[in-house]
């Protein structure tokens, strides 16, 4: 690939705009943004008009046609990720998906296996792990700096009132709160400890048969073990807490995308760890796209922060999780 990664926009929602801004922020990144595609001209216009996108488009199969694009970024919802990265990867695009990676496991897997049989770089949007706090957490951990690992708890919630006909409250959307915000405490619990050897999961269910409030306890064969919840009907502190044999470190509101870390170890002062100084006002959405444009430029077919079995283990958690508290979706069944 030349010295710049053209990137192509599916989507043109809240977290569509919000990565853009963020992208296009990237002084000198070796990143430009040249297209986008809504399901309206009308919508895929205004969004190019805002941010000075030369290309918009009224259908997805167009963006992914546009052999000025290298890379898409899909950011519809979870429940169209198997059909828009599946699209771009069938025109032989590479693609960075939005979490969660898609409804289910099966539809993950088909979407890794399509990826590699093409020999395109494929990653799932999960901001957290490319974060340089998380990465700096991660460092400790593997040095030894908390011992190891016992517990992690992490949650995330908030208090919503949502009518049946939203998409929240939608089985065929992959509505709930488990793919929505559920996925980043399980995705941090693995990112440190791997896929579980044990789920366990209990949760209230919406009249329509999706999870309204879940709460998840994980357990491996070295002992460790994960406390998680999240919530569309409570505002839980979303905090997080990784606690060793010889230490604890704790995430503040916002875990899965921290500003701040504190480090608590015996006999010593808690250590609070901060991010350095960087562009400000930005989501932090820059560091994945940062990481896309890299490995893009490096030839490189997934990113080591996120890769893909690791993708592929987070949607059995989750997919196990649903088996337990019995969240059923349409698309788990074959057509």
């Amino acid at each position: 690939m030349s010295g710049t990664v053209r990137w192509g926009v599916l989507a043109t929602g809240g977290i569509a705009a919000t990565f853009t801004g963020d992208l296009l922020a990237m002084k000198d990144s070796g990143a430009e943004v040249v297209a986008v595609a809504s399901r309206t001209v009308a919508s895929a216009k205004a969004f190019a008009d805002r941010f000075g996108i030369e290309r918009a488009y009224g259908t997805w199969a167009e963006l992914a046609a546009d052999e000025g694009v290298d890379v898409v970024y899909v950011a519809t919802p979870h429940s169209a990720h198997r059909e828009a990265a599946g699209l771009a990867l069938e025109a032989g695009k590479h693609v960075l998906c939005e979490k969660a990676f898609t409804l289910n496991e099966r539809e993950a897997r088909e979407l890794v296996e399509l990826a590699r049989q093409r020999g395109l770089f494929l990653m799932e949007a999960m901001w957290t792990y490319c974060n340089p706090l998380i990465r700096r957490m991660t460092e400790l951990v593997r040095d030894g700096a908390i011992g190891e690992i016992r517990t992690v708890q992490a949650d995330f919630g908030f208090a919503g009132t949502f009518g049946a006909e939203h998409r929240l409250r939608d089985p065929a959307l992959g509505g709930g709160a488990l793919l929505d915000l559920g996925v980043y405490p399980v995705s941090f619990a693995q990112l440190l400890l791997g896929e579980p050897d044990r789920v366990q999961a209990d949760a209230l269910l919406s009249p329509e048969g999706v999870d309204l409030n879940t709460g998840m306890l994980l357990g491996w064969e070295s002992g460790a073990t994960a406390l998680l919840s999240c919530s569309i009907v409570g505002d839980l502190p979303t905090t997080a807490s990784v606690t060793g044999t010889a230490g604890r470190i704790d995430f503040p509101q916002g875990f899965f995308h921290p500003e701040s870390f504190v480090l608590h170890r015996p006999g010593r002062e808690p250590e609070t760890v901060v991010t350095g100084p960087g562009p400000q006002g930005l989501s932090g959405m820059q560091y994945e796209a940062a990481e896309v444009t890299r490995a893009l430029l490096a030839g490189e077919k997934e990113s080591p922060l996120v890769p893909l079995e690791g993708s592929l283990a987070v949607m059995r958690t989750l997919d196990a999780v649903r088996d337990r508290v019995g969240v059923r979706y349409p698309a788990d069944v074959r057509a």
